[in-house]
């Protein structure tokens, strides 16, 4: 089974959810196809989405909710 990583488009602060009371874009075991909203990324107080670059399956997020994220910084990791 191969493996891929969609990463940080930018550094800030990582969100699962799109508020604080909304369930989260995704979470472990979702299938995504490519173009996917997973999360958003927090700038100066400006959201970014962020997309899925490719199409499979989220078999772990590595970083959690609300982490501190560098550009180009693994956020989850699909199985294909």
């Amino acid at each position: 089974m191969s493996k891929a990583s969609i990463v940080s488009p930018l550094p800030g602060t990582f969100y699962r959810k799109p508020s604080p009371e909304e369930p989260p874009y995704k979470n472990v075991h979702d299938k995504v196809a490519e173009g996917d909203v997973i999360g958003l990324i927090e700038v100066m107080k400006s959201f970014h989405e962020v997309k899925a670059t490719a199409a499979g399956r989220i078999s772990a997020f590595l970083v959690e909710n609300e982490d501190a994220v560098q550009a180009g910084q693994a956020l989850v990791e699909l199985a294909e």
